[in-house]
């Protein structure tokens, strides 16, 4: 079967162009057969296909009654048939519904901002990254200008409320300034709450937030993402653009590469919707944005905790430690992105760096110390921990040291000690160049550290200010009596330890 364009191109070849019916066959790749039965019709006649019957067919009156009495999906409507006897498939009335309701497309407004009025919120995921020794998945921040299309992203490896809330004061320092509202998700660390006819219940800690800072949290209706459409578009725009092709090797790399982008590529390109470039318009916005307060918002989070009897804390697989004294205390943690904070009562008992890798411990030399004085064994194993701690080669040079030294626990601690001082990767490279050479002693170690330590002068070159200064350098006479056994003291130019010639004297 051909098509009707098919039909007129053959008669044009045969009538006009003069062409025979094999030659007609071979130029449109068709069997001669067929070009000299559509040459003999008279007019082109499209093949009558007969529509075979279906077990639908007796139900779709039926159909098309539930569809306008109301909006059933086609499960719905499958579901009814099953109940009314019909035994096909839900195939061919997904088909039929589809057929006799096309989808609706819904329309949108596109919404104004004024400069400074509103900034868009949003969240974004792109696979997993790797941190430490484990991996994490990869969640970044955007917030976009609504006016300029100013944008700003970070990354982070969580979204909870403290990377939440410290994501928005990155933000505005980056502008310069707040705008008076913020459009968000009703994400539970901004809305708690959300019930159609009923104003939106806010997270407490994000309106105290939004109230320091001095602007209106604005929440998207119930299912309608599409209210903060350039802060979605944004999300699409960064994995596209930033994302796409990049190899993530380490979390600590990906924000210093996201605000080269920023400002090399996302803020200077000409917008496709107002056709200028984000940092131009921002110029403008920048001044109807409020001023930053004057002092920064505290965005830690408080959880209660409690120290186990090794005096330490869980926090996300991770231990930390608390001073000794502590152990089994009933404390209150308080979590920032970049670091924990452990309290007793009022007081601040311990601080650390937060740590994103998974199953590690973290302790503070001094947190032990009470304890290590009260047990000589204990402190003896701490140390020895210290060691090991130094580089992965410690444990092989502390074998050497139990194989040849007597008294190992001294030679550890003042091993230990000299890492105090000289610091850990300096004693870390004299242990492992000590195991290289097999010497295995304390001793041994602080020579390397106080030689690498010593900064010798280097020499001046020699200046001569008259050619004729080289005719009058005095060499010493070398010293041969090093090679009969009887050395003598070098002499000084000028100088002869000849024996005087005193007056002569007659022995008679």
């Amino acid at each position: 079967m051909i098509d009707y364009p098919t039909y007129c191109q053959i008669q044009d070849l045969y009538r006009n162009r003069h062409l025979t019916m094999a030659q007609i066959a071979q130029q449109l790749h068709r069997d001669e057969r067929t070009v000299a039965r559509w040459l003999a019709a008279d007019k082109f006649r499209p093949r009558q296909i007969t529509p075979r019957p279906s077990k639908l067919d007796r139900f779709k009156g039926q159909i098309v009654r539930w569809l306008d009495s109301h909006p059933y999906t086609a499960a719905q409507i499958f579901l009814r048939l099953r109940e009314s006897g019909y035994a096909g498939g839900v195939t061919i009335v997904k088909d039929y519904v589809r057929r006799i309701r096309p989808p609706r497309t819904p329309a949108f407004l596109t919404l104004a901002f004024a400069p400074g009025e509103c900034a868009q919120v949003d969240w974004g995921q792109f696979g997993s990254i790797q941190v430490g020794n484990t991996r994490r998945r990869l969640s970044f921040f955007v917030m976009v200008l609504c006016y300029s299309r100013m944008l700003y992203v970070e990354f982070t490896v969580s979204e909870t409320m403290e990377h939440f809330l410290a994501c928005h004061a990155h933000a505005f320092a980056c502008f310069g300034g707040v705008p008076a509202k913020a459009m968000v998700d009703n994400l539970k660390s901004a809305v708690l709450q959300r019930i159609v006819g009923q104003a939106p219940v806010f997270n407490p800690r994000y309106k105290d937030f939004a109230d320091h800072y001095g602007f209106a949290i604005v929440p998207c209706g119930v299912g309608q993402a599409h209210e903060k459409g350039r802060a979605e578009n944004a999300v699409g725009y960064v994995k596209k653009n930033f994302l796409a092709g990049l190899e993530l090797t380490d979390f600590c790399l990906v924000n210093p590469a996201a605000r080269q982008w920023l400002d090399g590529v996302a803020n200077v390109r000409l917008h496709g919707s107002t056709k200028r470039q984000p940092i131009e318009l921002f110029q403008a916005e920048k001044a109807a944005l409020r001023p930053l307060p004057a002092q920064p918002y505290d965005v830690g989070v408080i959880h209660p905790a409690r120290a186990n009897r090794q005096f330490r804390v869980t926090v996300d697989t991770n231990t930390y430690s608390v001073p000794a004294e502590y152990a089994g205390a009933q404390l209150t943690l308080k979590l920032y992105p970049e670091q924990l904070c452990l309290y007793q009562q009022d007081k601040l008992i311990a601080r650390h760096v937060r740590c994103y890798d998974r199953h590690q411990d973290f302790e503070d030399p001094d947190h032990p110390r009470a304890l290590l004085q009260q047990r000589r064994r204990a402190a003896d194993q701490k140390v020895l921990q210290r060691l090991l701690a130094l580089t992965p080669k410690a444990e092989a040079f502390y074998q050497g040291l139990a194989e040849r030294r007597l008294n190992v626990l001294l030679h550890v601690r003042k091993i230990v000690a000299l890492s105090e001082i000289y610091g850990v990767e300096a004693a870390r490279r004299a242990i492992e160049d000590a195991l290289e050479f097999q010497a295995f002693s304390c001793e041994y170690v602080a020579n390397l550290l106080e030689q690498r330590q010593r900064r010798l002068p280097e020499p001046g070159a020699l200046h001569l200010t008259r050619r004729q200064d080289l005719l009058e350098l005095e060499l010493p006479e070398p010293n041969l009596g090093l090679y009969d056994g009887d050395p003598e003291p070098p002499t000084a130019p000028g100088e002869s330890h000849e024996p005087e010639q005193g007056p002569s004297h007659d022995v008679g």
